[in-house]
């Protein structure tokens, strides 16, 4: 059953993520986090989502803006690390609370909540109309990849706000997708290094007991497959029908993170 949910959504978001720069990280680590710690879901989150983009890029890679890259990714990539060290800190602390409910006894953390907040916070601002179409000047690009970079390393929230930072950059479909790509890539290698030197480490027998390399493995492929079945049908999407689905399926997993649901 674990496979059967990991790859379904993997397989569905890895294609909507193509159109819009955000979905797969977003929506995959809560699906993670039904089998796993929630810092370990993100981190087998990330593998998933590095592996994807690799795809991407050798889709797309070759369209990129270098030097808005190269503008947005650095600072990014130092952000990312600052956020997965707080991701570290966090899975560390003692549970806040907890209760029973139909003879379960259920957690609420200080991650899950931060985390179901910031789920919240990415939800409401898909769902709101003026949030929708937010953009930045292109002087604020390198801003934008401290902010998404952070909140990348942090929880995976970096898509949505990677995309309103690089949208008004004056590039076509094809090129900010390209550039978005190879952004993501440098915060996802930045994030893994210090998940791998720190909660990842400590967590290592938790995947290998679950299952979860080959949890990751399989959700690979099916993130593979999506993005290489929606590469064919690009000019076909619009962002706002993305948008919509993907807010209203984050604020029902921010509300079930938030209770200690997951």
């Amino acid at each position: 059953m674990s496979y059967l949910i990991i790859c379904t959504v993997a397989l569905a978001v890895s294609g909507l993520t193509l159109f819009s720069g955000f979905g797969l990280g977003t929506l995959l680590m809560p699906v993670f986090a039904l089998f796993f710690p929630v810092e370990v879901a993100v981190g087998a989150t990330a593998m998933v989502h590095l592996a994807n983009n690799l795809l991407k890029a050798a889709l797309f890679g070759r369209l990129a803006d270098l030097g808005i890259v190269i503008r947005f990714a650095l600072p990014a990539a130092l952000a990312a690390m600052l956020g997965a060290l707080l991701l570290n800190q966090l899975s560390g602390m003692p549970p806040i609370t907890h209760y029973s409910l139909g003879g379960h006894l259920f957690m609420i953390t200080w991650l899950k909540t931060a985390i179901g907040a910031l789920i919240m916070g990415f939800a409401m601002a898909e769902l709101w109309p003026g949030l929708k179409k937010l953009s930045f000047p292109p002087r604020y690009i390198p801003l934008g990849g401290i902010i998404s970079g952070f909140f990348g390393g942090l929880s995976g929230h970096q898509g949505a706000l990677r995309t309103a930072f690089l949208l008004r950059s004056g590039l076509n479909k094809e090129t900010l997708i390209g550039t978005m790509v190879l952004s993501a890539i440098v915060v996802d290698i930045s994030r893994m290094l210090v998940y791998g030197t720190t909660f990842f480490a400590r967590d290592f027998a938790v995947m290998q007991a679950k299952g979860g390399f080959g949890l990751v493995a399989a959700g690979t492929l099916a993130a593979f497959l999506g993005t290489f079945s929606a590469s064919r049908f690009l000019k076909k999407m619009t962002l706002h029908s993305v948008q919509t689905l993907v807010g209203v399926l984050l604020l029902l997993l921010a509300v079930a993170l938030g209770a200690g649901l997951l």
